[in-house]
């Protein structure tokens, strides 16, 4: 591959940075096993109030209370003093939403603050590809700035690498972005963070293995680079843009 002059590298993660499979076997199995427990044990937090409130307005309501009156005949649980959802309704909500791979940003809120009790306890540490970590190590010797766009939380992002076999990663990141600053196959969502990043979208290069991700790069104006690891879904046959299968094949200046 030629080299290539950018000055920061944004990275999703799932596929990417670490297996699809340790995502999906690992992680979202975790979440659905605790969220019941979890909401019965913090729900009065404001984080938590602030992903429930989150859902409401995913699932088209104006806040949790109109989301509870729209849904009380199906909710036997709920308080009618306070006209709240109840903790069964909301695991069940939540679990449906998952079952659907839903991109809800309150759901991505809700299942990061879950994994935050499991690194936070020890249950829960991330998988990283091998070359992951000396490729971080080597970019950030190059000066160049590395941030992370994620479905997930952005809480999500930060425990996750704050709890990796190679230990907290976290101070090689400059930035995190999540679907609060757009979808992600949405071009105006790239444009967005190049400005907030505060670089030309020509000096960031994105690498991700979703093509229609990297192609919204591509019209943003960032380069891209689809990354195939093992186990990922094959890139479909009309996409023709460049492709490694490990972050040491990329030169950069």
């Amino acid at each position: 591959m030629n080299p290539l002059t950018v000055q920061a590298i944004l990275l999703d993660i799932e596929g990417t940075t670490s297996s699809i499979a340790f995502v999906y076997d690992v992680m979202f199995p975790f979440a659905r096993q605790h969220v019941l427990e979890f909401l019965k044990s913090n729900r009065q937090r404001p984080n938590v109030q602030e992903a429930i409130e989150q859902l409401a307005i995913d699932a088209g309501y104006a806040n949790t209370q109109a989301w509870s009156v729209a849904t009380a005949s199906s909710d036997k649980s709920s308080n009618e003093s306070n006209a709240q959802p109840s903790h069964s309704f909301l695991a069940e909500h939540t679990l449906s939403l998952m079952d659907s791979d839903s991109k809800s940003t309150g759901l991505k809120a809700l299942q990061g603050l879950i994994w935050q009790s499991g690194f936070e306890s020890g249950e829960l540490r991330s998988h990283l590809f091998e070359d992951v970590w000396p490729s971080l190590e080597r970019w950030s010797r190059q000066s160049k700035a590395i941030g992370i766009y994620s479905s997930g939380s952005i809480v999500a992002q930060k425990l996750f690498f704050g709890h990796t076999p190679q230990g907290d990663l976290r101070p090689y990141f400059n930035r995190h972005y999540d679907t609060t600053i757009g979808p992600k196959r949405d071009s105006a969502s790239y444009a967005r963070i190049a400005v907030e990043f505060g670089f030309a979208p020509d000096q960031i290069l994105f690498l991700s293995d979703v093509a229609g991700e990297l192609e919204a790069a591509t019209a943003a104006g960032m380069h891209a680079i689809a990354v195939v690891r093992p186990a990922n879904v094959a890139l479909p046959e009309s996409y023709s843009g460049p492709r490694i299968e490990s972050f040491e094949e990329l030169i950069l200046s």
